[in-house]
């Protein structure tokens, strides 16, 4: 073994190096281990298992198969555990323990002796923690992702969490199904292991960290109970071990120009809002600026070539068999940049320089030059309602309110929106425009799925409205849905200074959002302001102090590079 390698590496400090290596040594033979195991580099198996994150259920079995891959390539794998993130079993919100989750990655790859690292996630926040986590280490690293469930079904259709279960929780929120049948709903709806079925947050950074190069070709979208979802793990072991001699670190697959391709095709898989804020925070951890301003910029440049829920009506399971990343990229090649490198060692030119015939069979994945949708998915908005910047999902919006100007039903908090939404009284008609505040990193706190709220009981038959907040929602979330404003509410933003019967302008196609106040009144308003309190103690605290607004990726200020680079 040379020095520095496997278990001679990052020594703990007794002083004197030989003994601190002849006691590592002396213990880890207590795990059973011969000569040559001892002797191999280290492979660290990062496992995000939890029995309160359903989506990695299946990660026993996979992390068994990651292991086979690094023995045959001739290292030692050893598995140890992270915090795991199960979306939907934390209070108050994941997004507020992605960065703490980052932490615990960073320090301890760089704390245990690791040559590399395979990084096993899957569910919502745990991708980009782990890549965040990742990046800040600087020790090579490759992704494998717990894949997507397959679908359930209910009286001939197909169901697939999550965008069906809001479809038919509206449902059964306007009378139009019974108690019997929204339970009969919610049995099928999660029906295997893996993360949700349709273009998620979960599945969107699958494929975008695919595009980063972070992930063998193919992975982002092998269903979680597939044969080949295993074969893919045995592989990413095996390649886990290639990069210990290679070097390939996250900052030299991650650059600008891997970020700009993954800005491109997240316009393009109609993916996840939440998507923009993970990857400006991944790119910050590398001293790389990603601007609002270019990902729209893209927007129009590029087309919606994947046609799945919740921008259109397939599933993931359909995207992989349609050909997954590999084929969609094939198709954008003329739009990315192709000399980026990859955790395969090949740049992702030489994968994609093989025979490719577009697979006419389906009508998943569009050719370029008839896509699916014209425009790209997301855009930007900007005014004195949002200076810095608000998230447009278009792609998931009912066109009719993509310009509208209306008067504002204003919602101080989420409690209170959750006391009147419902309320007989609530002072609504399908026209207005529905605002809450106070939901944003500081406000809520941690910036929770909540901008897509509910339409107020009383407009039956309304399906959809204008609903403006500081808030996230889930990337399989669906309506004319306007989010991340920045500055948010509780940060001082002018979101904060609406009041029910203003006016608000929004046009998505010049990219406006407006409070249609004047400043003497916002000014008066802002001076009645008072400062949310600071918690009393612990990460609660620590986050209040140091989160970043939506823009900046929500990261923590004291995490982010120093030296941040603009995009060009």
């Amino acid at each position: 073994m040379s020095s520095g390698q496997g278990f001679a590496n990052r020594l703990t400090q007794y002083s004197d190096t030989a003994f601190s290596l002849y006691l590592r040594r002396s213990f880890a033979r207590s795990m059973g281990y011969s000569d040559e195991a001892l002797g191999k580099p280290i492979v660290g198996i990062i496992n995000t298992y939890s029995e309160l994150n359903t989506c990695h259920r299946a990660f026993p079995e996979l992390v068994q198969a990651v292991k086979r891959g690094v023995w045959q390539a001739g290292g030692l794998p050893l598995e140890f555990p992270t915090i795991s993130l199960g979306e939907v079993f934390l209070h108050p919100t994941s997004m507020m323990l992605r960065n703490l989750m980052s932490m615990d990655v960073e320090v301890m790859i760089k704390a245990q002796p690791l040559d590399a690292v395979v990084l096993m996630g899957g569910c919502d926040k745990t991708v980009p923690a782990l890549l965040m986590g990742a990046a800040s280490a600087g020790v090579p690293a490759i992704l494998l992702v717990a894949g997507p469930m397959l679908t359930g079904h209910y009286e001939g259709q197909r169901l697939g969490a999550c965008t069906d279960c809001r479809r038919f929780w509206a449902m059964y929120r306007r009378g139009e199904i019974d108690e019997t049948a929204i339970q009969r709903v919610e049995s099928s709806l999660a029906v295997t292991a893996g993360t949700c079925a349709v273009m998620g947050t979960a599945s969107t950074m699958a494929c975008l960290a695919e595009a980063l190069g972070m992930m063998l070709p193919g992975g982002a979208s092998i269903p979680a109970v597939h044969a080949d979802r295993l074969r893919h793990a045995e592989a990413t072991g095996k390649q886990a071990v290639a990069l210990i001699a290679a070097q390939l670190t996250p900052d030299k697959l991650m650059t600008r120009a891997a970020f700009a391709n993954a800005l491109r095709v997240l316009q393009a898989i109609g993916g996840s809002t939440n998507a923009i804020i993970h990857l400006t925070a991944i790119a910050g951890r590398l001293g790389i600026a990603l601007e609002l301003a270019q990902f729209d910029a893209i927007s129009d440049t590029t087309p919606l070539i994947v046609n799945l829920k919740p921008a259109g009506s397939a599933y993931m399971e359909d995207f992989h068999r349609a050909g997954g990343m590999p084929a969609a990229l094939q198709e954008l090649k003329t739009l990315l940049d192709l000399d980026c490198r990859t955790v395969s060692g090949q740049t992702l030119r030489e994968i994609l320089d093989v025979p490719y015939s577009f697979p006419t069979w389906q009508d998943v994945i569009r050719p370029l030059h008839e896509p699916f949708k014209p425009l790209g998915a997301h855009v930007v908005l900007r005014g004195n309602l949002a200076p810095d910047g608000a998230i447009l999902k278009r792609a998931a919006a009912s066109p009719q309110l993509l310009r509208k100007t209306g008067r504002a039903v204003v919602f101080s908090s989420l409690q209170d929106l959750a006391a009147r939404i419902d309320s007989p009284d609530l002072d609504v008609t399908p026209d207005d425009i529905l605002v809450l505040q106070n939901a944003g990193p500081l406000g809520a706190p941690g910036m929770p799925e909540a901008g897509n709220f509910p339409i107020p009981a009383r407009l039956k038959g309304v399906k959809d409205m204008i609903r403006i907040s500081d808030a996230r929602m889930s990337g399989t979330a669906y309506g004319t849905i306007i989010l991340h404003v920045s500055p948010e509410a509780a940060a001082g933003g002018t979101l904060g200074l609406v009041r029910s019967g203003d006016v608000i302008e929004v046009d998505a196609a010049q990219r406006k959002l407006n409070l249609l106040v004047d400043g003497a009144t916002l000014n008066a308003r802002r001076a009645q302001q008072t400062p949310i309190a600071p918690p009393p103690r612990g990460y609660e605290w620590l986050f209040q102090q140091h989160i970043q607004q939506a823009h900046l990726g929500c990261d923590f200020d004291f995490l982010r590079h120093q030296e941040l680079q603009a995009m060009g």
